[in-house]
């Protein structure tokens, strides 16, 4: 439903990174750009992001509530 889309996010908002096995916390500003690259499937609450190269998740309503889509723009000629 999400994979491919970017968005923009218009709060603040908690991710985590998988770092060796251990979790950790990351906070996305106002104003960043994620791209999903997995979810939500089936019931799953979470979503797998880009942002600043670095692979997170977030949850997807956190994404829902606090992100617009930005549309993605073609290669101009």
């Amino acid at each position: 439903m999400f994979r491919g889309k970017q968005f923009r996010l218009k709060t603040a908002t908690l991710c985590t990174e998988n770092r060796d096995g251990i979790l950790y916390g990351v906070r996305v500003p106002v104003g960043g750009i994620v791209t999903v690259t997995r979810g939500p499937v089936d019931d799953d609450r979470m979503v797998d992001i880009l942002w600043n190269e670095r692979a997170l998740a977030m949850f997807a309503q956190d994404l829902r509530d606090r992100g617009e889509e930005v549309k993605i723009s073609g290669t101009q000629k």
